[in-house]
């Protein structure tokens, strides 16, 4: 049985990362690596938070972004999420957003998703905040997805 990974929005924005700094291409380019080359390894899901996230404002490549997601099975929205991320929010778990990273965690951990797939490493993939979330989720009886980067997925070694 394939693991299910979660794909949260910056996954889909990295992919189509337009910027020039080292660093921002090394991430578009894992996170390219990892879709193009091994996602099928997964199934993968979201939510249609993510379709809302990506639909919003002006960015570059926004049609082609969402076009990436549309491959992706997308979870239904129950009121038992809503619930999740009032804790996680109460628990400051996450910013006070109530569809924002805390409603990506509800939805990953209460489906029992093996792994969320995100690039936001101050709030979702921190390792200060593993700790925090495993408790947190525990006292709610929920299962802890595995917080990774596509970089920390690629099953390719890295040549030097």
């Amino acid at each position: 049985m394939k693991k299910t990974v979660y794909i949260e929005t910056t996954i889909p924005s990295y992919y189509y990362n337009q910027r020039n700094a080292p660093e921002m291409a090394a991430l578009g380019q894992w996170t390219r690596d990892w879709w193009d080359n091994e996602r099928l390894d997964y199934e993968l899901v979201s939510s249609s938070f993510v379709a809302d996230e990506l639909s919003a404002g002006q960015h570059p490549s926004k049609g082609e972004k969402l076009a990436l997601m549309k491959s992706v099975t997308l979870l239904p929205y129950s009121e038992e999420i809503g619930r999740i991320v009032e804790v996680y929010v109460a628990h400051k778990l996450m910013p006070n957003d109530p569809l924002g990273d805390a409603l990506h965690l509800a939805y990953a951990s209460f489906y029992k998703c093996d792994v969320l797939l995100s690039w936001n490493c101050r709030h979702i993939v921190n390792f200060h905040n593993t700790g925090h979330i495993q408790h947190v989720n525990g006292l709610l009886g929920l299962h802890v997805p595995a917080l990774l980067t596509s970089f920390q997925l690629l099953q390719k070694e890295l040549s030097e």
